[in-house]
């Protein structure tokens, strides 16, 4: 499959005179495009039943239905909130990627529309988040930290390829949600939004880190295998804030370890990464001694 793809990598200024041509035929303004004004319905979930990080658990057990929807929806906050977060790493890195090149070449007039993409897709998880009165689930300190130095760091291949992950992890979630009619129309409609402008990233990304990989020298390759792995890791156990456990009177410590020791949550977290794992690793960025690190995080 992954070979598939390199042999369909075509020239830069024409992948992106098509992703200009689709962003202006297929984009959205989720400020008018969502009823931010009709409330959330009764008895529907977040995110689907089966994708709650204590299904299956004693603790899961404990709770009634309505606790259980509660639960959903906190978690399709908490995961709206570290996308949101990562959304404004990507932002700065394609702005630093974008100012050192030519503006006139499409490459990087879509690097711009991107950019404000995103910039929309930040407000609309602010929006969601603010519309399901939750608290603000930002990263923790050390979390909120690391994505500072990441975005610092972070160029060619490691940029492409960490941007890759939440991309792409966030969309098998959402495409799944999107159809899913025990979800909230809230739900269904902010990943609608996502997963037809992020498709365009996706393009945009794995084209151009295919493009580069043959490009970059040990050095650099070892680098952006390492900085994968700690992005990947970073976020995947950062998903679920401990703190939406305390929504439905779970101790957050109690429920934290209850979820990272789910095996139903180890297994969603295999299946979000199932498509982007083999490219990564065609491409020689998973693999070696930082694959522990995808392992711990339950991604392989």
């Amino acid at each position: 499959m992954t070979a598939g793809f390199a042999s369909r990598v075509g020239d830069r200024e024409a992948t992106a005179t098509r992703l200009l041509k689709s962003s202006l035929d297929h984009s959205y303004e989720p400020s008018i495009d969502i009823d931010w004004d009709a409330p959330l319905v009764d008895g529907l979930w977040g995110v689907p039943e089966h994708r709650v990080s204590l299904y299956g658990t004693e603790l899961w057990d404990t709770l009634s239905e309505e606790q259980r929807r509660t639960l959903s929806i906190h978690e399709l906050c908490s995961v709206a909130r570290i996308g949101l977060w990562f959304e404004m790493i990507l932002m700065q890195m394609l702005l630093r990627y974008s100012y050192d090149r030519d503006p006139r070449s499409n490459h990087i007039q879509y690097a711009l529309v991107e950019i404000a993409d995103e910039c929309r897709h930040s407000i609309m998880f602010a929006k969601m988040n603010a519309h399901c009165e939750v608290p603000d689930y930002r990263p923790r300190r050390l979390t909120h930290e690391l994505g500072r130095l990441f975005k610092a760091v972070a160029s060619g291949p490691a940029m492409f390829a960490g941007t890759l992950f939440v991309e792409e992890i966030l969309d098998q979630m959402q495409r799944e949600a999107m159809r899913d009619e025990t979800v909230q129309p809230l739900t269904r409609m902010v990943n609608k939004i996502h997963v037809t402008e992020e498709a365009r990233h996706v393009r945009y990304a794995r084209e151009e880190l295919v493009r580069l990989m043959p490009r970059t020298n040990a050095a650099e390759r070892a680098l952006a295998n390492y900085l994968t792995a700690r992005i990947a890791y970073v976020v995947a156990k950062n998903l679920i804030h401990r703190d939406v456990y305390a929504s439905v009177g779970i101790d957050p410590a109690v429920g934290f370890r209850a979820a990272q020791a789910n095996p139903h949550h180890h297994e969603m977290l295999r299946w979000s990464a199932r498509k982007l794992v083999p490219f990564l690793r065609e491409q020689k960025l998973v693999g070696g001694p930082t694959e522990i690190l995808w392992r711990k995080a339950h991604l392989i």
